[in-house]
């Protein structure tokens, strides 16, 4: 099946300092053509209570790392979004999850030959239903040997192996 969905590259992110400050604002085109604008994301590693990792599989309409394997979730901070409310938001529309506690564990900025990012990284131990939306192409838990044994093997986007292992998770 040929994919036919494709992001909205008008949609409006805001443009922040590397403290998080707003500074300006511009589309998704804008953001994700080289410019390297720093805008924010969110991005949350969902754990069950045997420590497995929930990763998504990007599906292959996505202009950034299509068809790899990802963090749980992962998405822009719309413009007039604070940080909770989207993570909030992302959670919900991927994930299909609204009763969640995150914790904040990091934060840092992701540099690639697209796209800038100041990410803010959470994560949640989950053991309730999970259901993947149309924006991933589902999703499952790993063991962290299995994502260790796979990591360097063009599997997972550049940006969730470079994070776990800044968390010193494997």
């Amino acid at each position: 099946m040929i994919a036919t969905k494709k992001d909205n590259l008008e949609e409006m992110f805001p443009i922040v300092d590397e403290n998080g400050n707003i500074i300006n604002a511009a589309t998704r085109g804008e953001c994700h053509n080289g410019s390297r604008l720093l805008h924010p994301v969110v991005h949350l590693h969902v754990f069950n209570s045997k420590g497995e990792i929930y990763l998504q599989k990007r599906p292959a309409w996505k202009d950034i790392q299509p068809g790899k394997w990802d963090t749980a979730v992962g998405g822009h901070v719309d413009l007039g979004e604070n940080i909770e409310q989207a993570l909030k938001r992302e959670v919900e529309e991927e994930l299909g999850i609204t009763d969640f506690t995150a914790e904040q564990v990091s934060q840092y900025v992701y540099d690639s030959v697209r796209e800038r990012e100041l990410v803010f990284v959470h994560k949640t131990v989950y053991d309730g239903e999970i259901t993947p939306s149309a924006e991933t192409d589902g999703g499952r838990f790993w063991c962290m040997e299995e994502v260790k044994e796979n990591i360097g093997k063009a599997i997972f986007t550049p940006n969730f192996e470079s994070e776990i292992k800044k968390l010193n998770w494997i």
